[in-house]
């Protein structure tokens, strides 16, 4: 019962690294995320581990509470540079906007959600490497995800908001009984 995890060599790190790359793009989450977990035994604070860290677990969202969100927005919040603390934060607020779409939830209730990634898109383009236009392309799939849905109500204008959205018994005035 008594198991103890290995410890890789500083030296295997590379190599761990492209097994990490490897299993995520087999989609085998948790393979990566366990090789993940290895390096950063031996290199706690190896930027592109922790990056891919966050990726791994958020390749194994499914929409639930048990998803581990919290989990990764701290691995993110973590990363030294503020360009790749804001993009990949906004990838995983996309991430978990669109799973929890494919599970049935209102789209209108994850507006929030997908906003707050185009926020972070949005200021990471701001301190974006020279010809890296990541943000820009994920700010777009953000737009093309809204546009793509009606009910995400994309409209901003109060106009777009007419008497049939309100719930009919709700209202103040009839509450109290003003019938005018």
């Amino acid at each position: 019962m008594g198991y103890q995890l290995k410890s890789i060599s500083k030296a295997g790190i590379p190599e761990a690294i492209a097994k990490v790359e490897l299993y995520r793009y087999l989609n085998e989450p948790e393979e990566a995320e366990s090789i993940c977990l290895d390096i950063l035994a031996v290199d706690p604070e190896h930027q592109l581990a922790r990056r891919m860290l966050g990726l791994a677990i958020t390749d194994q969202f499914i929409g639930a509470a048990s998803d581990r969100y919290l989990e990764v927005q701290s691995i993110f919040q973590g990363l030294r540079d503020p360009y790749e603390q804001l993009y990949y934060t906004g990838l995983l607020h996309e991430r978990h906007a669109k799973t929890q779409l494919l599970v049935g939830y209102a789209p209108h209730t994850l507006l929030p959600l997908v906003e707050e990634a185009m926020r972070c898109f949005a200021e990471a383009e701001k301190i974006r490497p020279a010809g890296n236009d990541d943000s820009i392309l994920r700010w777009n799939r953000c737009v093309r995800l809204l546009e793509s849905r009606p009910d995400f109500h994309f409209e901003r204008e109060p106009a777009a908001f007419d008497t049939e959205d309100m719930p009919p018994v709700s209202s103040p005035a009839r509450r109290a009984g003003g019938h005018h």
